[in-house]
């Protein structure tokens, strides 16, 4: 036997071995399938199969430029770059390279990225006359992608009378004459964009027959990575090419096809069969990364889906421990909870912090975890995006909010005096400049005294009423100041100036998670105000909400250490892998997403996210959600996600005991009702029964030898009313803060108590009791 095949088991043998005909890999999370993709390869090549013969086409040059290295160690340096192999776009723009000029095209054509092509079409928009705040660039950049990647060309698009009637209804009928005038434009400037690249390819290999017979007869074998996630496109172009030796291997995993929002189908593996009648399969079932444990957990949840391969993932590694779910009282609590069991566990398992990941199903939920890390100076970076702080529409609100506390910011009044839109153009803004440095005073110095120097300035009429009513605004932004709440001005802002409909009025999936962002903005500031309230010398002013982000966001750029936890969407965790994993915000409407669960197709995708999310864990894994969360500044009640409930109680258990929901009144605190909510239990019974075994701590414990029954748990109403039930030494619950210990008492008036309550994560904290939230545990 070859060296290289030593160590592979049955079922990787087989797949490394199997070289004629089509094959079909299905490799289950972690179970070695990079391995089998280049051992088969390397097997290929030891047994005479010329490597010029051979494709391999993977998703990532990362994932390509991986194998080649491990191939070569096998078969030599010279063989392995004789390979065809890199992503599909890559190898696809080397034959397009060669062939050009069937369609027309010089071989030396630019491929445009993201940026050139949405440049092209804001030129077209402008050629046009069209409004691009009607067509907003990006939203018709993403049409057209659809378009070709469905192999809807400009006449297929004309010729078809339902996208014309839904383009219509959607009051984009002049999209199909934007997508014929991009594509001219495209032409005539000797390029393509990245979606042209498989289009053309398509296109080259149905026009042309003899093109298809030279590449058919070229790659002979073929070898697809991540088979799961190829779009229509590429399913076309690979099953020509194999079409005449059928020498095809397709590697992937059903249950990892979390893509179908970028075009990738799902039946392109769940049909592979059907493609080639002949085909084997061969099933890598064995898990080497995680522990046995976090796969059963797995096994069962995914095993709910109805599209799919059944599979028997199994992990010899040891049992591990069950995987800890939180039940956290707040989108706050749950992030201090993550927090301090990252700082614990590092330093009680001795881990680097780039051990842990933290996985989310949407980017804006990263505030809260940033805010936590931060403050206890845990380093992290963000991955696939800014931080929460340093995105645009974040620093957008913020500039106009600063404006309001200083008006001398400069910086914070140029950045949104046009934005959204408002015809200040970039000529005034320079003169306006210029001019305020001519007089060494500020620009909305200039703004508050228009009429006096208006004559200096040189600007017609229409131009001077358009600064005046944008200053106007901003004064009265200020005069709300006064009256009313840093949160209600704030939504104020958002509201009048635009920003908030400029930015919904973008429905690609980038617009939507700009407004999520904006939301959780908001959402910060109300926690902020509330908690400032509850302190005794708390401040839930605007400037001291404006000092705490700046402060918070210069803490984390001074981070360059490399050893930092992750944060990333599930999506971008794929292929990866962490020793320990906390998955957060498993509730309804988050994850699964309340966009994605109207339908069974989109709900098992949901299921295979969370299979993913949960598979990337090596040694632990936590699981967290909230009872409740803010939603532009208002408490809602949240349920667990499905998922949880899907999970056999014998994989799981509870960090802590089960938590009262508790209704809002009208005032936005909360009331002294208690509630058993029966639609919570309902959807996740194993709660209550197995919660009121375990400590109500922040963290994993043993134990403990007395527990108060969680039925004789009191909440201190906000009138103070139920103020004397608070004693020292008793242990509290504080939705915000976590599990702490009350040390002092001052005060004998109801009204006017105050105590100080030594938290486990965030220190000691002063509060006042007739605001403090305290649960008594």
């Amino acid at each position: 036997m070859e060296d290289y095949l030593k160590g592979l088991n049955e079922s990787q043998f087989d797949a490394v071995t199997s070289l004629e005909g089509p094959l079909m890999v299905l490799a289950g999370a972690g179970s070695g399938k990079t391995r089998v993709l280049t051992m088969r390869i390397a097997h290929l090549i030891t047994n005479g199969v010329d490597p010029f013969n051979i494709l391999a086409l993977t998703f990532t040059n990362k994932a390509a430029k991986e194998m080649k290295e491990r191939i070569a160690k096998v078969v030599g340096q010279s063989n392995a770059r004789s390979l065809w192999m890199g992503t599909f776009h890559s190898v696809f723009a080397r034959i397009l390279r060669g062939e050009a000029h069937y369609l027309g095209y010089p071989s030396n054509f630019t491929i445009y990225d993201q940026q050139d092509a949405l440049n092209v079409i804001k030129k077209v928009l402008k050629d046009m006359n069209i409004d691009a705040d009607l067509y907003k660039p990006k939203k018709v950049q993403s049409r057209i992608s659809t378009y070709k990647n469905n192999l809807i060309t400009v006449k297929a698009y004309f010729n078809n009378p339902e996208l014309l009637e839904a383009d219509e209804k959607a009051n984009m009928k002049f999209i199909g004459q934007i997508y014929q005038r991009y594509v001219e434009q495209c032409y005539k400037n000797g390029s393509m964009d990245f979606d042209d690249l498989l289009l053309k390819t398509n296109e080259l290999l149905t026009r042309f027959p003899e093109v298809l017979a030279k590449y058919q007869d070229r790659f002979r074998y073929i070898l697809v990575d991540e088979y799961q996630d190829t779009n229509h496109s590429q399913y076309l172009i690979v099953k020509a090419l194999a079409s005449k030796f059928e020498n095809i291997c397709v590697v992937g995993d059903d249950a990892q096809s979390i893509y179908s929002f970028r075009g990738a189908n799902i039946y392109n593996i769940l049909n592979f069969k059907k493609d080639y009648p002949d085909a084997i399969t061969v099933a890598l079932e064995q898990n080497y990364r995680s522990t046995q444990n976090i796969v059963n957990a797995a096994n069962v949840v995914i095993a709910k889906n109805l599209q799919q391969f059944k599979k028997n993932v199994f992990s010899e590694n040891e049992e591990g421990e069950k995987i800890k779910v939180y039940r956290s009282l707040s989108d706050a609590d749950e992030a201090n909870f993550v927090a301090g069991n990252i700082w614990e566990s590092r330093n009680r398992d001795q881990r680097k912090y780039s051990d842990f990941a933290i996985l989310y199903r949407t980017n804006s939920q990263t505030r809260a975890f940033e805010d936590a890390l931060r403050r206890k100076n845990i380093p992290y970076k963000v991955y696939g995006g800014l931080s929460f702080y340093q995105r645009k529409e974040v620093k957008d609100l913020i500039a106009y909010l600063r404006l309001l506390v200083n008006e001398n910011d400069s910086e914070a009044l140029m950045r949104i005096i046009n934005y959204p839109v408002r015809g200040i153009g970039e000529t005034t803004q320079n003169k306006l400049v210029v001019f305020a440095d001519a007089q060494n005073i500020s620009v909305s110095k200039v703004l508050a005294n228009l009429p006096m120097y208006a004559p200096q300035l040189g600007l017609n009429n229409g131009i001077l009423n358009k600064l005046n009513d944008f200053w106007s605004m901003i004064k009265a932004f200020q005069v709300l100041l006064k009256t009313e709440t840093a949160y209600n001005v704030a939504m104020e802002v958002a509201k009048r100036s635009g920003l908030i409909k400029f930015l919904k009025d973008d429905q690609t999936p980038e617009g939507i998670s700009r407004v999520e962002n904006v939301q959780e903005l908001m959402n910060s500031m109300q926690g902020f105000i509330e908690e400032q309230m509850q302190l005794e010398d708390g401040d839930p002013s605007l400037p001291n909400f404006l000092e705490n982000i700046a402060l918070s966001a210069d803490t984390q750029d001074k981070n360059n250490d490399e050893d930092m936890v992750s944060l990333m969407t599930i999506h971008l965790s794929k292929g990866l892998e962490f020793p320990v994993v906390h998955l957060v915000g498993l509730e309804e409407n988050l994850f699964p997403s309340f966009m994605s669960s109207a339908t069974r197709e989109d709900l098992e995708e949901e299921r295979r996210l969370f299979y993913v999310a949960l598979t990337r864990a090596e040694k632990q894994a936590f699981f967290s959600y909230a009872v409740s969360r803010f939603q532009w500044g208002k408490i809602t009640d949240a349920e667990p996600s499905r998922f949880l409930s899907e999970i056999d109680d014998e994989y799981i258990e509870f960090v802590n005991p089960a938590i009262e929901k508790r209704f809002i009144n009208n005032s936005g605190v909360r009331s002294n009702i208690f509630d058993e909510h029966p639609s919570e239990m309902r959807s996740f019974k194993k709660v209550e029964k197995k919660s009121i075994e375990r400590s109500d701590s922040s963290k994993p414990v043993a134990e403990p030898k007395k527990l108060r029954p969680v039925s004789t748990a009191k909440i201190v109403n906000p009138s103070g009313a139920s103020s004397q039930d608070i004693e020292v030494g008793d242990k509290v619950r504080h939705d915000r803060f976590g599990v702490g210990e009350v040390t002092f008492l001052d005060g004998t008036d109801p009204q006017n108590i105050k105590a100080k309550v030594v938290f486990q994560h965030e220190g000691e904290k002063n509060l006042i009791l007739k605001y403090a939230k305290l649960t008594k545990i």
